[in-house]
């Protein structure tokens, strides 16, 4: 694969209290590392556009660099953001995480690609630590997968992918996280998920050690889930129906975002950069009054897949 060369793992201390300080710096180090790779791999592939940085501090502590790339060959917005920051927990937030108000460090990596062509599938991924006052530390995130138009041999192939890196630590652990996310990527009031899921965890606070190993599995495979799919894409034929369909699609993309994401609620609520939280939307979507798709259309199949997810293994 083109990119740069991966890092060892890095292995932690038995210890809690020595893994814990360990994986302040080990997590960061990692999470940036990814960042660069997969900058430079999506670069190669989108073969037009570069990606832009921000650099930024937070004013609590920490900072973050912020990439954007817009109008390319492939992605018409791609964004992939790397933070690290010290901040205090609202009251607000404090009682939706069923903890007392106090500071907080997080770090992690998130990204979300938005293609030109509505025959390539709009990809997230999500990986952070999170560590409290209290001496309470987790892991958290996933990835998944929304495509406007299914194709069954895209969608078997992100979740084989993503099973074959859980199936190395548990084999429940798909399973497990796959229905989690199909329940996290839940639009409620339309009644359907965003997309075909993937994976996705919170709060996973045993062996952080053994976990933060599956977690940089996870970032390494990542490529391997998605280029591949979009290789086979980026080609497909398509027309204004199709470019509208992602519009309005889009729109529910928007919609679970801004009301529903755990990670862009903690962003805005921690007084975090509203510019790299936001990135994650799309530059254009549509809301048409009372949308119908026609019967027996791909349009229908996908949204009859969206309300009643299924097992792509």
């Amino acid at each position: 694969m083109a990119g740069i060369k991966l890092p060892p793992k890095f292995f932690l201390n038995s210890h809690h209290y020595v893994i814990q300080s360990l994986l302040r710096t080990q997590t960061q180090d990692y999470f940036k590392f990814l960042q660069d790779r997969i900058c430079k791999n999506l670069e190669t592939v989108d073969g037009t556009s570069r990606f832009s940085e921000d650099s930024w501090s937070h004013q609590n502590g920490g900072g973050g660099r912020s990439r954007v790339l817009q109008n390319g060959g492939v992605f018409e917005k791609a964004g992939v953001n790397y933070s690290a920051v010290d901040s205090i927990l609202s009251g607000r937030m404090a009682e939706r995480m069923n903890v007392q108000p106090q500071s907080i460090f997080a770090t992690g990596i998130s990204l979300v690609l938005h293609p030109f062509s509505p025959m390539i599938p709009t990809v997230h991924m999500n990986l952070r630590y999170l560590e409290l006052a209290n001496g309470d530390a987790w892991f958290g995130g996933g990835m998944d997968l929304t495509p406007y138009y299914l194709f069954d041999d895209d969608a078997k192939h992100f979740h084989r992918t993503v099973k074959t890196v859980c199936d190395k630590y548990d084999p429940d652990r798909y399973l497990r996280f796959k229905q989690w996310c199909d329940e996290y990527f839940t639009v409620k009031h339309r009644n359907e998920t965003r997309g075909i899921g993937g994976i996705f965890f919170d709060y996973q606070r045993d062996d952080l050690k053994r976990f933060f190993s599956f977690l940089q599995d996870a970032g390494d495979n990542f490529l391997d889930t998605y280029l591949p799919i979009v290789k086979r894409r980026k080609t497909e034929p398509w027309g204004e129906r199709e470019k509208q369909w992602q519009l309005v699609r889009r729109g529910r993309y928007v919609e679970f975002n801004l009301l529903y994401d755990r990670g862009t609620l903690f962003g805005l609520e921690t007084g975090g950069r509203t510019e790299s939280i936001l990135m994650s939307l799309p530059p254009a979507a549509n809301w048409i009054y009372d949308h119908r798709v026609e019967p027996a259309s791909r349009e229908e199949r996908l949204i009859n897949i969206l309300q009643h997810p299924q097992s792509w293994i």
